[in-house]
Protein backbone atom coordinates (compact mmCIF):
# COMPACT_ATOMS: atom_id res chain seq x y z
CA UNK A 1 0.00 0.00 0.00
CA UNK A 2 2.67 2.40 0.57
CA UNK A 3 3.70 2.49 -3.13
CA UNK A 4 0.53 4.25 -4.39
CA UNK A 5 0.41 6.78 -1.72
CA UNK A 6 2.69 9.70 -2.47
CA UNK A 7 2.33 10.83 1.26
CA UNK A 8 4.51 7.84 2.79
CA UNK A 9 7.44 7.93 0.27
CA UNK A 10 10.58 9.60 2.19
CA UNK A 11 11.48 12.93 1.11
CA UNK A 12 15.14 14.67 1.60
CA UNK A 13 15.59 18.25 3.00
CA UNK A 14 19.07 18.65 1.91
CA UNK A 15 20.60 16.49 4.38
CA UNK A 16 17.56 15.43 6.59
CA UNK A 17 15.30 12.42 5.24
CA UNK A 18 12.15 12.36 6.14
CA UNK A 19 10.62 8.63 6.66
CA UNK A 20 7.59 9.80 4.90
CA UNK A 21 5.49 13.12 3.59
CA UNK A 22 3.10 12.98 6.49
CA UNK A 23 3.92 16.19 8.89
CA UNK A 24 2.94 17.40 11.98
CA UNK A 25 1.65 20.75 11.84
CA UNK A 26 1.72 22.93 14.57
CA UNK A 27 -0.81 23.57 17.06
CA UNK A 28 -1.38 25.48 19.91
CA UNK A 29 -2.18 22.98 22.65
CA UNK A 30 -1.75 25.06 26.27
CA UNK A 31 -0.31 22.75 28.03
CA UNK A 32 2.44 24.95 29.65
CA UNK A 33 0.24 25.56 32.35
CA UNK A 34 3.47 26.76 34.61
CA UNK A 35 4.54 30.19 35.38
CA UNK A 36 7.55 29.52 33.43
CA UNK A 37 6.00 29.00 30.09
CA UNK A 38 8.25 25.54 30.10
CA UNK A 39 7.56 22.84 28.38
CA UNK A 40 6.57 19.30 30.80
CA UNK A 41 6.66 15.97 31.19
CA UNK A 42 3.41 15.77 29.16
CA UNK A 43 5.03 17.74 25.77
CA UNK A 44 7.65 15.05 25.86
CA UNK A 45 5.37 12.13 25.96
CA UNK A 46 2.81 13.81 23.28
CA UNK A 47 5.51 14.85 20.89
CA UNK A 48 7.42 11.57 21.30
CA UNK A 49 3.82 9.68 20.47
CA UNK A 50 3.39 11.45 16.85
CA UNK A 51 7.37 10.65 16.05
CA UNK A 52 6.05 8.97 12.99
CA UNK A 53 5.47 11.82 11.47
CA UNK A 54 7.92 12.69 8.47
CA UNK A 55 8.29 15.92 10.19
CA UNK A 56 7.06 17.37 13.30
CA UNK A 57 6.61 20.80 14.28
CA UNK A 58 5.32 21.88 17.59
CA UNK A 59 3.09 24.29 18.74
CA UNK A 60 4.10 28.23 18.41
CA UNK A 61 6.78 28.85 20.99
CA UNK A 62 7.15 32.54 22.12
CA UNK A 63 10.28 34.17 21.57
CA UNK A 64 10.35 36.47 24.39
CA UNK A 65 7.95 37.80 27.43
CA UNK A 66 6.79 40.70 24.49
CA UNK A 67 5.71 38.00 22.27
CA UNK A 68 3.32 35.93 24.63
CA UNK A 69 -0.35 36.43 23.27
CA UNK A 70 -2.19 33.16 25.27
CA UNK A 71 -1.86 31.65 28.18
CA UNK A 72 -0.10 28.32 28.89
CA UNK A 73 1.90 28.56 25.87
CA UNK A 74 5.37 27.48 25.92
CA UNK A 75 8.81 29.89 25.13
CA UNK A 76 11.84 28.98 23.75
CA UNK A 77 14.04 32.46 25.33
CA UNK A 78 15.20 30.99 28.95
CA UNK A 79 17.73 28.48 29.28
CA UNK A 80 14.94 26.77 31.64
CA UNK A 81 12.84 26.41 28.35
CA UNK A 82 15.62 25.47 26.34
CA UNK A 83 16.18 22.64 28.84
CA UNK A 84 12.97 21.29 28.66
CA UNK A 85 12.77 21.54 25.01
CA UNK A 86 15.58 18.89 24.59
CA UNK A 87 14.02 16.12 26.66
CA UNK A 88 11.01 16.59 23.77
CA UNK A 89 13.57 16.19 21.30
CA UNK A 90 15.92 13.77 23.27
CA UNK A 91 12.93 11.72 22.80
CA UNK A 92 11.32 12.03 19.47
CA UNK A 93 14.97 11.36 17.77
CA UNK A 94 15.15 8.46 19.94
CA UNK A 95 11.92 7.30 18.05
CA UNK A 96 13.61 8.00 14.64
CA UNK A 97 11.91 11.53 14.19
CA UNK A 98 12.25 14.49 13.14
CA UNK A 99 11.40 17.80 14.74
CA UNK A 100 11.55 21.54 13.81
CA UNK A 101 9.99 24.25 16.26
CA UNK A 102 7.50 27.19 15.09
CA UNK A 103 9.16 30.35 16.58
CA UNK A 104 5.99 32.68 17.56
CA UNK A 105 5.21 36.45 18.36
CA UNK A 106 1.56 37.25 18.90
CA UNK A 107 2.01 41.01 18.39
CA UNK A 108 -1.21 42.70 18.72
CA UNK A 109 -3.04 39.13 18.99
CA UNK A 110 -1.88 39.83 22.77
CA UNK A 111 -3.55 41.57 25.55
CA UNK A 112 -2.11 44.00 28.04
CA UNK A 113 -2.48 41.09 31.14
CA UNK A 114 0.79 39.73 29.47
CA UNK A 115 2.62 42.65 29.69
CA UNK A 116 2.67 43.92 33.44
CA UNK A 117 -0.84 46.08 31.89
CA UNK A 118 1.51 47.64 28.87
CA UNK A 119 0.01 47.17 25.15
CA UNK A 120 1.02 44.94 23.03
CA UNK A 121 3.66 45.74 20.49
CA UNK A 122 2.03 45.65 16.59
CA UNK A 123 3.57 47.48 13.45
CA UNK A 124 0.62 50.26 14.47
CA UNK A 125 -1.47 51.16 16.76
CA UNK A 126 -4.31 49.30 15.05
CA UNK A 127 -7.13 46.81 17.01
CA UNK A 128 -7.29 43.48 15.64
CA UNK A 129 -11.25 43.80 17.16
CA UNK A 130 -10.41 40.13 18.18
CA UNK A 131 -10.26 37.71 21.20
CA UNK A 132 -6.44 36.84 23.73
CA UNK A 133 -6.64 33.63 25.67
CA UNK A 134 -5.70 34.80 29.03
CA UNK A 135 -6.08 33.22 32.67
CA UNK A 136 -9.95 35.05 32.76
CA UNK A 137 -10.64 33.46 29.37
CA UNK A 138 -11.24 34.34 26.61
CA UNK A 139 -11.22 38.26 26.60
CA UNK A 140 -11.06 41.05 23.91
CA UNK A 141 -7.92 42.67 22.35
CA UNK A 142 -6.97 46.65 23.02
CA UNK A 143 -5.42 48.96 20.96
CA UNK A 144 -1.99 48.15 20.41
CA UNK A 145 1.06 49.89 20.60
CA UNK A 146 2.94 50.98 17.20
CA UNK A 147 6.58 49.55 17.43
CA UNK A 148 9.46 52.19 17.58
CA UNK A 149 12.61 51.46 14.86
CA UNK A 150 14.28 50.57 18.06
CA UNK A 151 11.50 47.65 18.93
CA UNK A 152 11.65 46.32 15.90
CA UNK A 153 15.31 45.56 15.52
CA UNK A 154 15.40 44.14 19.07
CA UNK A 155 12.35 41.92 18.07
CA UNK A 156 14.51 40.60 15.21
CA UNK A 157 17.31 40.32 17.51
CA UNK A 158 15.05 38.28 19.67
CA UNK A 159 14.21 36.22 17.00
CA UNK A 160 17.54 35.47 16.76
CA UNK A 161 18.49 34.15 20.49
CA UNK A 162 15.70 32.33 20.37
CA UNK A 163 16.68 30.44 17.29
CA UNK A 164 20.07 29.73 18.82
CA UNK A 165 18.02 28.64 22.10
CA UNK A 166 16.18 26.22 19.39
CA UNK A 167 19.64 24.98 18.52
CA UNK A 168 20.58 24.32 21.81
CA UNK A 169 17.73 22.72 22.83
CA UNK A 170 18.51 19.95 19.77
CA UNK A 171 15.88 20.89 16.93
CA UNK A 172 16.45 20.06 13.34
CA UNK A 173 15.52 23.01 12.63
CA UNK A 174 12.81 26.22 13.32
CA UNK A 175 9.99 27.50 11.36
CA UNK A 176 9.52 31.21 11.49
CA UNK A 177 5.79 31.63 12.16
CA UNK A 178 4.70 34.66 9.90
CA UNK A 179 0.86 33.65 9.48
CA UNK A 180 -2.57 33.63 10.85
CA UNK A 181 -3.20 37.35 11.69
CA UNK A 182 0.41 37.31 14.06
CA UNK A 183 3.41 39.99 14.41
CA UNK A 184 5.15 39.14 11.15
CA UNK A 185 1.54 39.04 9.18
CA UNK A 186 0.96 41.88 10.71
CA UNK A 187 3.64 44.30 8.99
CA UNK A 188 2.22 42.02 5.34
CA UNK A 189 -1.17 43.55 5.63
CA UNK A 190 -2.30 47.37 5.37
CA UNK A 191 -5.03 47.19 7.35
CA UNK A 192 -2.65 46.68 10.66
CA UNK A 193 0.64 47.98 8.94
CA UNK A 194 -0.39 52.26 8.76
CA UNK A 195 3.40 52.84 9.13
CA UNK A 196 4.82 55.84 6.60
CA UNK A 197 8.83 54.45 7.50
CA UNK A 198 10.47 52.12 5.98
CA UNK A 199 8.42 49.27 7.18
CA UNK A 200 5.30 50.65 6.09
CA UNK A 201 3.79 51.48 2.75
CA UNK A 202 4.65 49.95 0.20
CA UNK A 203 4.87 46.12 -0.26
CA UNK A 204 8.30 46.05 -0.08
CA UNK A 205 8.76 47.97 2.99
CA UNK A 206 5.93 45.84 4.65
CA UNK A 207 7.82 42.27 3.85
CA UNK A 208 11.23 44.04 4.89
CA UNK A 209 10.82 43.20 8.84
CA UNK A 210 9.75 39.31 7.72
CA UNK A 211 13.14 39.30 5.31
CA UNK A 212 15.60 40.68 8.20
CA UNK A 213 14.41 38.09 10.52
CA UNK A 214 15.27 35.23 8.22
CA UNK A 215 18.52 36.77 7.77
CA UNK A 216 18.78 37.34 11.10
CA UNK A 217 18.02 33.67 12.21
CA UNK A 218 20.32 32.74 9.34
CA UNK A 219 23.18 33.52 10.99
CA UNK A 220 22.35 30.79 13.40
CA UNK A 221 20.54 28.24 11.33
CA UNK A 222 21.53 27.66 7.71
CA UNK A 223 19.07 28.43 5.04
CA UNK A 224 18.62 24.46 5.28
CA UNK A 225 16.94 24.33 8.38
CA UNK A 226 14.58 27.21 8.41
CA UNK A 227 11.42 26.93 7.29
CA UNK A 228 8.53 29.62 6.87
CA UNK A 229 4.67 29.63 7.09
CA UNK A 230 2.33 32.10 5.14
CA UNK A 231 -1.44 32.16 5.25
CA UNK A 232 -2.00 34.19 1.71
CA UNK A 233 -5.69 33.81 1.80
CA UNK A 234 -6.63 34.91 5.66
CA UNK A 235 -9.32 37.51 5.82
CA UNK A 236 -11.50 38.41 8.77
CA UNK A 237 -10.08 35.53 10.68
CA UNK A 238 -7.71 36.59 13.72
CA UNK A 239 -7.55 39.95 12.69
CA UNK A 240 -6.32 40.39 9.12
CA UNK A 241 -9.02 41.71 6.59
CA UNK A 242 -7.15 41.19 2.81
CA UNK A 243 -7.04 44.03 1.12
CA UNK A 244 -6.79 44.37 -3.35
CA UNK A 245 -2.93 44.27 -2.60
CA UNK A 246 -3.29 40.95 -0.55
CA UNK A 247 -2.32 38.75 -3.90
CA UNK A 248 0.58 41.19 -5.16
CA UNK A 249 1.82 41.46 -1.72
CA UNK A 250 2.48 37.00 -1.36
CA UNK A 251 3.42 37.16 -4.74
CA UNK A 252 6.17 39.01 -4.09
CA UNK A 253 7.29 37.65 -0.82
CA UNK A 254 6.74 33.89 -2.23
CA UNK A 255 9.02 35.13 -5.51
CA UNK A 256 11.48 36.40 -3.37
CA UNK A 257 11.96 33.43 -1.07
CA UNK A 258 13.55 31.78 -4.61
CA UNK A 259 16.52 33.33 -3.68
CA UNK A 260 16.88 31.74 -0.44
CA UNK A 261 17.53 28.04 -0.30
CA UNK A 262 14.96 26.96 2.53
CA UNK A 263 14.04 23.89 4.41
CA UNK A 264 10.35 24.68 3.28
CA UNK A 265 7.67 27.01 2.33
CA UNK A 266 4.45 25.88 4.56
CA UNK A 267 1.29 27.74 3.22
CA UNK A 268 -2.24 27.04 4.17
CA UNK A 269 -5.38 26.78 1.94
CA UNK A 270 -8.28 29.15 2.70
CA UNK A 271 -9.21 28.94 6.56
CA UNK A 272 -12.99 30.35 4.82
CA UNK A 273 -15.00 30.07 1.94
CA UNK A 274 -13.01 33.17 -0.87
CA UNK A 275 -13.62 31.92 -3.97
CA UNK A 276 -16.51 35.10 -4.55
CA UNK A 277 -13.34 37.29 -3.42
CA UNK A 278 -11.58 38.91 -6.59
CA UNK A 279 -8.79 39.69 -5.04
CA UNK A 280 -7.91 36.54 -3.01
CA UNK A 281 -6.59 32.80 -4.19
CA UNK A 282 -8.93 30.21 -3.77
CA UNK A 283 -6.32 27.53 -4.56
CA UNK A 284 -2.92 28.00 -2.71
CA UNK A 285 -1.03 25.29 -3.76
CA UNK A 286 -1.89 25.48 -7.36
CA UNK A 287 -1.05 29.04 -7.46
CA UNK A 288 1.91 29.00 -5.53
CA UNK A 289 3.42 25.80 -6.84
CA UNK A 290 4.39 27.70 -10.33
CA UNK A 291 6.31 30.42 -8.38
CA UNK A 292 8.19 28.62 -5.66
CA UNK A 293 10.80 26.73 -6.77
CA UNK A 294 11.71 25.06 -3.51
CA UNK A 295 9.98 22.75 -0.91
CA UNK A 296 6.56 23.61 -0.80
CA UNK A 297 4.22 22.06 2.30
CA UNK A 298 0.50 22.86 1.84
CA UNK A 299 -2.05 22.64 5.23
CA UNK A 300 -5.60 22.67 5.79
CA UNK A 301 -8.59 20.62 4.87
CA UNK A 302 -6.13 17.78 4.18
CA UNK A 303 -7.02 13.92 4.23
CA UNK A 304 -5.53 10.78 3.45
CA UNK A 305 -6.73 11.02 -0.06
CA UNK A 306 -6.84 14.69 -0.75
CA UNK A 307 -3.08 14.71 0.52
CA UNK A 308 -1.65 11.86 -1.80
CA UNK A 309 -3.44 14.14 -4.85
CA UNK A 310 -2.03 17.15 -3.93
CA UNK A 311 1.81 15.72 -4.33
CA UNK A 312 0.61 12.99 -7.11
CA UNK A 313 -0.69 16.14 -9.04
CA UNK A 314 2.60 17.97 -8.21
CA UNK A 315 1.15 20.93 -6.14
CA UNK A 316 3.04 20.44 -3.12
CA UNK A 317 6.06 18.00 -1.47
CA UNK A 318 4.83 17.23 1.98
CA UNK A 319 1.50 17.90 3.49
CA UNK A 320 0.83 19.21 7.34
CA UNK A 321 -2.33 17.71 9.34
CA UNK A 322 -3.56 19.24 12.48
CA UNK A 323 -6.73 17.13 14.15
CA UNK A 324 -5.69 14.32 12.46
CA UNK A 325 -2.91 14.07 14.62
CA UNK A 326 -4.74 14.92 18.08
CA UNK A 327 -6.85 12.05 17.78
CA UNK A 328 -4.44 9.40 15.81
CA UNK A 329 -1.13 9.94 17.21
CA UNK A 330 0.24 7.22 14.58
CA UNK A 331 -1.72 8.50 11.69
CA UNK A 332 1.22 7.49 8.89
CA UNK A 333 0.64 3.92 10.37
CA UNK A 334 -3.23 4.68 9.93
CA UNK A 335 -2.53 6.13 6.29
CA UNK A 336 -0.79 3.01 5.36
CA UNK A 337 -2.72 0.21 6.80
CA UNK A 338 -5.95 2.73 5.43
CA UNK A 339 -7.24 2.51 8.69
CA UNK A 340 -10.25 3.70 10.51
CA UNK A 341 -9.16 7.06 11.53
CA UNK A 342 -10.00 8.20 15.35
CA UNK A 343 -12.45 11.17 15.95
CA UNK A 344 -11.04 14.52 18.01
CA UNK A 345 -12.72 15.94 21.34
CA UNK A 346 -12.49 19.64 20.62
CA UNK A 347 -13.13 19.91 24.09
CA UNK A 348 -10.03 19.10 25.40
CA UNK A 349 -8.57 21.33 22.43
CA UNK A 350 -7.08 24.27 24.93
CA UNK A 351 -7.15 22.53 28.37
CA UNK A 352 -4.49 21.15 31.05
CA UNK A 353 -3.91 17.89 31.72
CA UNK A 354 -3.70 14.67 29.46
CA UNK A 355 -7.06 14.54 28.73
CA UNK A 356 -7.64 14.70 25.48
CA UNK A 357 -3.98 15.51 24.55
CA UNK A 358 -1.83 12.11 25.27
CA UNK A 359 -4.55 9.74 25.80
CA UNK A 360 -5.39 8.91 22.18
CA UNK A 361 -4.28 5.53 21.66
CA UNK A 362 -2.12 4.11 18.91
CA UNK A 363 -3.67 1.66 16.68
CA UNK A 364 -3.83 -1.79 17.78
CA UNK A 365 -2.05 -4.36 15.63
CA UNK A 366 -4.34 -7.12 15.24
CA UNK A 367 -6.23 -4.19 13.44
CA UNK A 368 -7.85 -5.42 9.93
CA UNK A 369 -7.25 -3.10 6.77
CA UNK A 370 -10.81 -1.54 5.37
Amino acid sequence: MKDNQPLLESYKLEDLTLNNRVVMAPMTRNRADNSESVPTDLHVEYYKQRSGAGLIITEGSQISERAVGYINTPGIYTDAQAEAWKKVTNAVHEEGGKIFIQLWHCGRMSHPKFHDGEKPLAPSAVNPNAQSFTKDGFEDTVEPKAMSLVEIKETVQEFKKAAQKAKDAGFDGVEIHSSNGYLIHQFFNKNSNKRTDEYGGSIQNRARFFFEVIDAINEVWEETKIGVRLNPSLNEVFGIIATEESIPTFDYIIEKLNAYNLAYLHLSEPFTDVSEIDYLVSEIAKHYRPIYKGTLMINAGFDQEKGNNVIKEGNADLVSFAKLFISNPDLPNRFEKNADLAKWDEDTFYTPGSKGYTDYPKLKEETVNK
